[in-house]
């Protein structure tokens, strides 16, 4: 089979798209930017089940830097650029995010030219579909792109979008035959691995946890990170795949209290903490005066953006789990981990 490299794979998309790398055969190398992650990575990989975890490939390179790159993809076939800047805070500058995402994506790009690899697969997000428009009843597919002059766009989706579409021009302008697909997720749920888990997740942990007292006015699409790294392979090997973004989605969107009503309904007592309510919208705005995470929330509140994962499943044939299923099993997996509140 083909010869892999994963970027970050010490992240929740990185650590599962290993893991199915390896389920199907590939020899899979992995960027870490600390080399002690190494075992944190492989520690994650058994917990998943991988029976030779050992038998991955570790290099050390960070997204800001040229190190470690030429010999990182010296030999593969494919990249799979999942690395990502994503803080747990609100930067108070925008570049903090911005910078090494487009930067990290050329870098890890013009790496792959030069050592001659077939395709590289990005992983972008719905945050460069989604934003900054006015609200419609479409749902959101991937010919759109998010509109950064647009009300309340905040650093993440800037930065992912600047990325993508710093990608797409470095391939059709430099790439000198190399080949380009990506993946644009929506919030990403799933069996959590270890501590390292996507932001997402940290909204089951804080209900589980009983964080809030109610939940704020919040919607947004779901999707299985199994899922997330299946299309990832998809998007690898399919030659239909070449010069095209998908949007993952699994189905419609939910709302936060949704979320929480799924968790109530299948978890019985585990989900005793998990709130009821609906916060109004002036309460969020009297806590965004003195928390910076709920001032971040505001431009949300209230907006609902529908996307479609039509052309992934025609063209590739995907098929996502349902929401209920990935809430359930992100739950299960926090609570069997230890990391929520006994």
């Amino acid at each position: 089979m083909s010869t892999v490299l994963v970027t970050g794979g010490s992240g929740f998309i990185g650590v599962h798209t290993i893991l199915q790398l390896l389920a199907d055969g590939h020899a899979v190398r992995t960027t870490v930017r600390n080399p002690g992650r190494s075992n944190d990575v492989i520690a994650m990989l058994r917990e998943g089940g991988a029976l030779a975890p050992d038998q991955v490939g570790f290099v050390t390179a960070d997204l800001l830097r040229d190190d470690g790159w030429r010999e990182a993809v010296t030999g593969c076939d494919y990249v799979l650029h999942v690395a990502s800047p994503l803080g747990a805070r609100v930067p108070e500058d925008e570049n903090e995010l911005i910078v090494p995402a487009r930067e990290g994506t050329l870098r890890v790009l013009r790496a792959a030219r030069d050592a001659g690899v077939k395709r590289v697969v990005v992983t972008s997000s719905f945050a460069a579909i989604g934003y900054g428009h006015p609200p419609q009843a479409a749902p959101f597919n991937e010919t759109v792109w998010s509109n950064l002059d647009g009300e309340g766009v905040q650093a993440y989706p800037k930065s992912k979008t600047l990325a993508e579409r710093a990608a797409w021009d470095f391939v059709a302008r430099q790439g000198n035959g190399l080949e380009l697909a990506v993946v644009n997720p929506t919030a990403v749920f799933g069996p959590a691995l270890g501590a390292d888990f996507s932001e997402s997740i940290g909204i089951i942990k804080a209900l589980l946890d009983g964080a809030m007292p109610a939940v704020p006015r919040i919607h947004f699409g779901l999707v299985d990170v199994r899922d997330v790294a299946d299309l990832h392979l998809r998007a690898m090997m399919s030659p239909e795949a070449s010069g095209e973004r998908f949007l993952a989605v699994a189905g419609e969107t939910m709302s936060i209290l949704g979320v929480a009503r799924v968790l109530r309904a299948k978890l019985g007592s585990k989900a005793r903490r998990v709130p009821r309510f609906q916060a109004p919208d002036w309460m969020m705005r009297l806590a965004a005066r003195r928390n910076p995470m709920a001032r971040a929330a505001l431009p949300l509140l209230g907006k609902v953006r529908r996307a479609t994962s039509a052309k992934a499943q025609h063209l590739l044939g995907w098929r996502p789990r349902g929401n209920e299923e990935m809430i359930v099993a992100t739950a299960e997996s926090l609570i069997r981990l230890g990391l929520v509140k006994a």
